[in-house]
This record gives C-alpha cells, sequence and structure tokens, in this order.
C-alpha cells in the first residue's frame, strides 16, 4: 500500500509544491528581517590593519559608516521606471502611472522615500498589484536602511485610502507576498526592469 502511494504523482506534485512554497517563505522574511549586521562589517578584519603605510591620506580612505551612498530621486526613478503594468505590455512608464516629479526624497530624512503612483484610471483593479510591484522592486534594489513610503496620488483612485494602508503595512505585504499566484505576477511585473 505505502508503495502505491509513493508511486502517486499527486502526492509527489504536491510534496514538490510544498518545498517550493517553504523555500519561498523563507526568501520573502529575508527581506523583512530587521536585525541586520552593520553596513561595513569585514569578515576579513587583519585587512585594513595588515595596511603598512604612514600616510594619513590612506587612512581617509577607508570606509566608514559616516560616509554613506546617498541615492537621487533620479536614481530611484530609474530602478522603478521599466515596471510592466499587470494588464498591459507597456511600461509604468509609458503609462504615466510614474514619473520623477512624483519621486520624493525626504529632506530631513535621506533615507525615507515617497512615491506617489497614478493608477490609468479611478477605478483600475490593478492599483494594489502596481503598489506592491513598485514596494516589492525597492526593497530587492535598496539597501535596508531606507524607509519607503508608496502612495495613490491624491484625488485618483476611488479607493485611495484603503490601498495606500495595504501598501504601507509591512505585515500586509508580507502576508501578500506568501501567495505564490500573487509573488508570481508581481515578478512578471518586475521582470522587464532586471534586464534594462
Amino acid at each position: 500500500m505505502t508503495a502505491m502511494l509513493n508511486e502517486n504523482p499527486l502526492i509527489n506534485a504536491s510534496d514538490n509544491v510544498s518545498s517550493l512554497i517553504l523555500d519561498h517563505n523563507k526568501n520573502v522574511m529575508s527581506i523583512f528581517d530587521a536585525t541586520r549586521n552593520s553596513l561595513f562589517e569585514n569578515e576579513n578584519d587583519g585587512f585594513y590593519n595588515n595596511h603598512n603605510s604612514n600616510n594619513e591620506d590612506d587612512d581617509n580612505k577607508l570606509p566608514d559608516a559616516k560616509h554613506v551612498d546617498e541615492f537621487t530621486a533620479s536614481e530611484v526613478f530609474e530602478m522603478i521606471r521599466s515596471i510592466n503594468d499587470p494588464e498591459h505590455p507597456l511600461t509604468l512608464e509609458q503609462l504615466n502611472v510614474v514619473s520623477l516629479e512624483n519621486v520624493k526624497m525626504d529632506t530631513c530624512n535621506p533615507n525615507h522615500i515617497l512615491i506617489n503612483y497614478t493608477p490609468t484610471i479611478p477605478h483600475c483593479s490593478m492599483a494594489t498589484l502596481i503598489g506592491l510591484s513598485l514596494r516589492v522592486k525597492l526593497l530587492r534594489s535598496l539597501p535596508q536602511r531606507f524607509k519607503v513610503s508608496i502612495a495613490i496620488t491624491p484625488g485618483t483612485h476611488q479607493s485611495e485610502k484603503e490601498i495606500n494602508k495595504q501598501l504601507n503595512d509591512k505585515e500586509r505585504v508580507a502576508a501578500a507576498l506568501e501567495n505564490y499566484s500573487l509573488i508570481k505576477v508581481v515578478n512578471q511585473c518586475i521582470k522587464t526592469s532586471l534586464s534594462v
């Protein structure tokens, strides 16, 4: 009887899908892992210590936690401009869903980014999926120190408050990314932005 169960392709397929989902969930949770080591931690601690130079200018060239690369709004826009729309074979930039003017860097905190996007129509059913695609692309592209706020441009969608709340709630985003069908669509939207 157990030999028949092991030969059953439905049971084996179910095991394969379960292992795929478990692997995916591990990847998703690593995105939201808030505890991370220092940005410049070096496994080879003696690398800079073995430096045999008395020149003080060389010491100023060493990486320092105070010297972190800054991002500009145009660099962030370059990351999201080529994301595909879920319904159309066009990019979000081509559909005027995202634009450089709607990517704002916080002047008080350079690690905070606000992105407004404009759905193509006021009752767009894909508005949440577009926002999720933006969030996932930036989660995968930006260093972890950044806080990204994504919102629908005010007055451009009938459910903007509800969608904005969903897109900026870490737990809701994490739950959405555990849905295999949903993450498959998001990856398809982001796919073109990886080749550019």
